[in-house]
């Protein structure tokens, strides 16, 4: 693939885009987003980026396709950095160590040395770099995000293994019943009711997918994709059809509620650390200047907490 440079103010150089794949375990991050004092994903990745640049500086900055909230995981999260030319070439011709003198693969260079930094045994893991191809847009580029939602009710597992990914959950679930409230939500609607609010940010959102299945080991797993989520929405809608699964809602409430817009205290908002971002989707490549330019034109600059 040919570089992609990009053309930024009149005085600053051009940048070539980078694609990264991430994966990581939230059990200690205080969510994606960088915090003062806290330990977060993107904090950790722009340190280590820091360190890598710190001949070549500005060290670049992070957009991620979703910002994940204190406690949630990833096996598919996606984030863009831009890096000048100098600072590409860096990574290419390195100068010590076996590789002198040879031109590397300056994307893999910088996954590999990303994951020197943050540690053999870090809770973080960026599993690819890549160019970027023309007009890519980690946020505002993405078609669709998809999450899981692992559950272990009274007729599944108890795996110590699993506890910091798995809610456990008390009384056996009616799974069926779930299903039919799940599959009433699909489409095109306003979440206020599902969300917790967030200055200037819309809660009109496409829920395209929302279905549960018992695994082969007997954890109940939710999976769950949208064009994006606000901020809980999720953990919202799982919370609600585990009220329903329980008999503690009927499946028409659901819908009932989500149409009222207002936040209800009918059923709870289930822990982070039940859910994992799996993967994230990307029209093809002659459309993404296209999808990012229409979704940046809808959606507000990036404030306040994670949207998960």
């Amino acid at each position: 693939m040919s570089t992609t440079v990009i053309e930024t103010a009149r005085t600053d150089p051009p940048v070539i885009r980078l694609r990264l794949d991430i994966a990581y375990d939230g059990s200690q991050f205080f969510g994606w987003t960088r915090q003062p004092a806290l330990r977060t994903v993107q904090g950790e990745l722009e340190s280590a980026l820091s360190t890598i640049f710190t001949r070549h500086p500005p060290a670049p900055t992070l957009m991620v396709a979703g910002r994940t909230d204190a406690g949630v995981h990833a096996l598919g999260q996606v984030a863009h950095l831009d890096v000048t030319e100098v600072q590409l070439a860096s990574l290419e011709r390195p100068h010590r160590g076996p590789a002198k003198g040879r031109q590397l693969d300056g994307p893999a260079t910088l996954a590999r040395r990303l994951n020197g930094i943050v540690g053999l045994s870090s809770d973080v893991y960026v599993l690819r770099a890549s160019i970027a191809p023309p007009g890519f847009d980690a946020r505002f580029g993405a078609i669709w995000r998809r999450y899981e939602y692992r559950v272990s009710d009274a007729a599944g597992p108890r795996n110590p293994l699993e506890r910091n990914r798995t809610l456990w959950y008390p009384t056996r679930i009616d799974v069926e019943g779930m299903n039919y409230a799940a599959e009433s939500l699909l489409g095109l609607h306003d979440w206020a009711s599902y969300c917790k609010p967030r200055d200037l940010g819309t809660t009109i959102r496409t829920l395209q997918e929302f279905r549960w299945t018992r695994e082969p080991d007997g954890v109940l797993v939710a999976r769950v994709r949208a064009d994006a989520f606000c901020h809980s929405m999720v953990r919202a809608l799982v919370g609600a059809t585990l009220a329903v699964g329980e008999g503690k809602l009927p499946v028409s409430r659901l819908v009932e509620l989500r149409n009222r817009l207002q936040r209800t205290s009918e059923f709870k908002v289930v822990p982070a650390k039940g859910l994992t971002l799996l993967e994230v989707g990307y029209p093809p490549d002659d459309e993404l200047a296209a999808r990012a330019e229409q979704t940046r034109a809808k959606r507000p600059p990036i404030v306040g907490r994670a949207p998960i």
